[in-house]
C-alpha cells in the first residue's frame, strides 16, 4: 500500500512511482526484504523452544504459546511509529507462526484415525490457504481507506491469534501426549471421546509401547540421527526443501508486486494477488478428497509435472515478452497470471498440503517433536535462503549504481 511504503520505505514509494528504466529495479530495497525476511529468521529461532515445549507440556500449550505471541506482534504493528517497532512486531508474528507450525500438524497427526488421517492432516493446509485469501481480499478493502488502512489491516491479524489461543484452550490434549506425560488414564478417555467407543485398547497399547520407547530417549535430536531414523530424517529435509523450491513464496509474497510490473494497476495487482489465493484455497480441497483413495505418491508427480510446465510456460513469456525496458501487452499479461493460477493449483492439490502432511506422519512419538522441528525449520531456511538472494541483488545492483 503506498501509505505503507510512503511511512517505512520510502525509497521504493518513490520508485514504484518514478517511470524507471529497468522493471526490475521497482522494488530493490534491503530493508523490505530484511522486513519480509525477519518472520522467518524468528520462526526459525523460536523452533529451539517450541520443540521442547511440545514435548514437556503437550501441543495445547506450543498452540496457545504460538497465539498470544501472534497477538503481541499484531498489536505492535497496527501501532508503529518507526521501521524498528514494525519489525519486532514481524518479529513476534514470526515466533508465533513459529510455534503453531511444529504443534498444530502433530496435533491433528495424532488426532486423526487411520483411514482419514491424510484428508484431516490436509486441513491445515486449508486453514493456511484460505488465511492467505483473507489477507489478500483484507489488503484489496484496506487499501482504499487513506491514510489508516494498512494499520487495520496489520492490526487484524489479531483476530486469527486471538481463536488460536482460545482454541488451544478449549481443545483436549491428544493421547499420545499426555501418555507420554505420565498420564494414562486422561489419555484412555480422550481416546475414547475422539473415536467415539470404549473399544480402544489396541490403539491406546500402541501408544503407551510408543510412549515408553519416547521416555526412555533423552535426547531426541540426537537420537533422530541414528540410521534406523534416517529414511524419515531424509523425508523431514527433502520434502519441506523442494516445497519451497518449487517457487510459490515468490508467488504468495509477491505476487501484488508482479502483477504491478508486468502492466497491472495498483489495485488489479491486489485484485490479481486475491485471486491466487482462492485459486490455493479451492484447490486444496481437491488433496483432501483424494489423498486417503490416490495415495501422497500419485499427487507429488502429477502435481510435480503440472508446475514445470506452467513455470516453463511462464519463463518463456516473460524472456522474449518482458525486459527491463519494456512491459507485457494485456492479452500476454493475462495468459501469464492464468498460467500462474495453473501452477498455484498444482501446488494447492500438492507439495502444498503434503509437505506438510508426510513429515507429520513418519517419525515415532520418541522423535516426532524434534522431527517436526526439523521439517519447519528447513521450511523456514529455504525462505531465508530465497531472502537472503534477494538481499544480495539489492547489494550488486547498489554497487553497480555506486560506481556509475
Amino acid at each position: 500500500m503506498d501509505g505503507f511504503l510512503e511511512k517505512f520505505f520510502p525509497e521504493v514509494y518513490r520508485n514504484k512511482n518514478l517511470a524507471l528504466e529497468n522493471n526490475y529495479c521497482k522494488y530493490n530495497n534491503q530493508k523490505l526484504a530484511a522486513f519480509t525476511s525477519s518472520l522467518y529468521l524468528a520462526g526459525l529461532v523460536s523452533l529451539l523452544v517450541a520443540s521442547p515445549i511440545t514435548r514437556r507440556f503437550g501441543r495445547r500449550g506450543s498452540i496457545i504459546c504460538g497465539g498470544i505471541s501472534f497477538m503481541i506482534g499484531a498489536a505492535l504493528d497496527a501501532s508503529i511509529v518507526n521501521l524498528i517497532m514494525l519489525i519486532l512486531g514481524r518479529i513476534m508474528l514470526g515466533v508465533g507462526i513459529g510455534f503453531g507450525n511444529q504443534a498444530v500438524p502433530l496435533y491433528l497427526s495424532e488426532m486423526a484415525p487411520t483411514h482419514l488421517r491424510g484428508g484431516l492432516n490436509m486441513m491445515f493446509q486449508l486453514a493456511t490457504t484460505t488465511g492467505i485469501f483473507t489477507a489478500n481480499m483484507i489488503n484489496y478493502g484496506t487499501e482504499k481507506l487513506h491514510p489508516w488502512g494498512w494499520r487495520l489491516s496489520l492490526g487484524l491479524a489479531a483476530v486469527p491469534a486471538v481463536l488460536m489461543t482460545i482454541g488451544g484452550i478449549l481443545l483436549s490434549e491428544t493421547p499420545n501426549s499426555l501418555t507420554e506425560r505420565g498420564f494414562q488414564e486422561k489419555g484412555r478417555k480422550v481416546l475414547e471421546k475422539i473415536r467415539g467407543t470404549r473399544d480402544v485398547h489396541a490403539e491406546l497399547e500402541d501408544i503407551i509401547d510408543a510412549s515408553e520407547l519416547a521416555n526412555s530417549v533423552e535426547h531426541p535430536f540426537r537420537n533422530i540421527l541414528e540410521k534406523r531414523n534416517r529414511p524419515q530424517l531424509v523425508m523431514a529435509i527433502f520434502m519441506p526443501t523442494f516445497q519451497i523450491l518449487t517457487g510459490i513464496n515468490s508467488i504468495l509474497f509477491y505476487a501484488p508486486v508482479l502483477f504491478q510490473s508486468i502492466g497491472f494497476g495498483g489495485n488489479a495487482s491486489l485484485y490479481s494477488s486475491a485471486l491466487t489465493g482462492a485459486v490455493l484455497a479451492s484447490s486444496t480441497f481437491i488433496s483432501i478428497a483424494t489423498v486417503d483413495k490416490l495415495g501422497r505418491r500419485a499427487l507429488l508427480i502429477s502435481g510435480g509435472i503440472q508446475m514445470v510446465v506452467c513455470q516453463v510456460i511462464v519463463a518463456v513469456i516473460l524472456g522474449l515478452k518482458f525486459g527491463s525496458d519494456k512491459e507485457l501487452s494485456k492479452s500476454y499479461s493475462i495468459l501469464v497470471v492464468a498460467v500462474i493460477c495453473l501452477f498455484v493449483v498444482a501446488f494447492g492439490w500438492s507439495w502444498g498440503p503434503l509437505g506438510w502432511t508426510v513429515p507429520s506422519e513418519i517419525f515415532p512419538l520418541e522423535i516426532r517433536s524434534a522431527g517436526q522441528s526439523i521439517t519447519v525449520a528447513v521450511i523456514y531456511m529455504a525462505c531465508i535462503s530465497f531472502y537472503v538472494i534477494l538481499l544480495y541483488g539489492n547489494i550488486d545492483t547498489m554497487i553497480e549504481n555506486s560506481t556509475k
